[in-house]
C-alpha cells in the first residue's frame, strides 16, 4: 500500500497544483493527515491567537490519479479513518453560530478512549469523517483555499464523508489531484462553534475512476442514500444548489417529467445542514436508494 506522509501538505486548490505521488485506478492508499492547527495546539492554556495562522487547514497531497480526464468522477471509497488518541476543540469570539454571544476564547483537549471522547464526565462515541477533502478545480473556477468548500470540493465538514461511505468528484484537471485533511473524532451537523474535535488521522483510501461522468458538485454514498454536496454563499444557497440538482438527478435517472421528479423530492429526500462557519456554507440533499441506486444516478449524468 502506497503511503502518503504528513509533510507532504497544500492550502490551496488550485487549478494547476503538483503532485506528491501517482496512484492507478485501483489502487488503495493511506493518507496521513494533520488535525486543522496542524498540532500547534496541544494544551488548553494555549492562547489561539499565537499559532502560527498560514499553517491552518492543512491538506495533504496531491495525489495524481493516472487516467483522469476532465470530464470524469473520481471515486473514493473510505476505508478506515484511525484517529490519535486526543483531539482539540476551541471556541472563539466572533466564529462559528453563536460567535457573538462568546465572551472569551478557550480551548479544550478531550481523550479519545475506548471509542469515546470524554467531556465534562460524557463519553461523546466518536464517528470520524473527514473535513476537506477534494480535487484540483476548473480554470474558471480558480483557486480556493482549504479552508473552504465548491464544486472542487475542499471544507466540506460534511459527516456523512466517514469510513463505508463512497465520495465522488467531479474532475476538471488531468490527473484530478486529490488531497484531504481536517478530520474530526466528532462533529455534529452544521459544525455549530466552528471546530469538530480536530485530530491527526490515517486514512486508508480505494480510489478508481468513472470516465466521464462528472457532476456538477460531489456526491457521496452512504449504505442508504446518495447526497449531493452543494455550497453557496449562505445557506439559502447551498440549499437550493443541493436540492435542483437532486431532482434533476431523479428526473434524469427515472425518464420522468421534472415536476414529477420534484413530487418525489419532497416526498423522500432529506435535506441535511454540513456546515454554516466556512467562507461558503454547505448543505446535502440525500436520495433514498429505494427512489434511484447511485450507480443509476451516476450512468444518467
Amino acid at each position: 500500500m502506497k503511503i502518503v506522509p504528513g509533510d507532504k501538505v497544500i492550502y490551496k486548490f488550485s487549478p494547476c497544483m503538483e503532485a506528491v505521488m501517482t496512484v492507478s485506478p485501483g489502487d488503495t492508499v493511506k493518507v496521513e493527515t494533520n488535525d486543522c492547527f496542524f498540532q500547534q495546539v496541544t494544551s488548553e492554556e494555549q492562547v489561539l491567537n499565537e499559532i502560527d495562522y498560514d499553517r491552518l487547514n492543512p491538506a495533504t497531497g496531491p495525489i495524481y490519479v493516472e487516467g483522469a480526464e476532465p470530464g470524469d468522477l473520481l471515486k473514493v471509497k473510505i476505508v478506515s479513518i484511525d484517529v490519535k488518541e486526543k483531539g482539540v476543540a476551541a471556541v472563539v469570539p466572533n466564529e462559528g453560530v453563536l460567535g457573538d454571544l462568546v465572551t472569551k476564547p478557550i480551548i479544550r483537549v478531550l481523550n479519545i478512549e475506548d471509542g469515546h471522547a470524554v467531556f465534562h464526565g460524557i463519553k461523546l462515541p466518536i464517528r470520524p469523517m473527514i473535513g476537506v477533502i477534494g480535487v484540483a478545480p476548473a480554470e474558471e473556477d480558480g483557486q480556493w483555499a482549504t479552508d473552504s468548500p465548491w464544486k472542487h470540493g475542499g471544507n466540506m465538514d460534511t459527516t456523512d464523508i466517514r469510513a463505508g461511505s463512497t465520495l465522488y468528484l467531479p474532475v476538471s484537471q488531468k490527473g484530478a489531484l486529490l488531497a484531504l485533511g481536517d478530520c474530526h473524532a466528532v462533529m455534529g451537523d452544521g459544525e455549530i462553534c466552528f471546530t469538530g474535535l480536530e485530530v491527526p488521522a490515517e486514512v486508508v483510501l480505494e480510489i478508481d475512476l468513472i470516465k466521464g461522468k462528472a457532476t456538477k458538485w460531489p456526491l457521496v454514498e452512504t449504505d442508504d442514500y446518495t447526497a449531493v454536496i452543494a455550497s453557496g454563499d449562505d445557506l439559502d444557497g447551498a440549499i437550493y444548489e443541493a436540492a435542483s440538482q437532486a431532482v434533476k438527478h431523479i428526473k434524469d435517472s427515472l425518464g420522468i417529467d421534472w415536476e414529477d421528479a420534484y413530487i418525489i423530492a419532497s416526498l423522500s429526500v432529506d435535506l441535511k445542514i454540513s456546515q454554516v462557519v466556512d467562507p461558503k456554507m454547505t448543505a446535502r440533499a440525500a436520495i433514498p436508494k429505494y427512489v434511484v441506486s447511485t450507480q443509476k444516478l451516476i450512468e444518467s449524468v
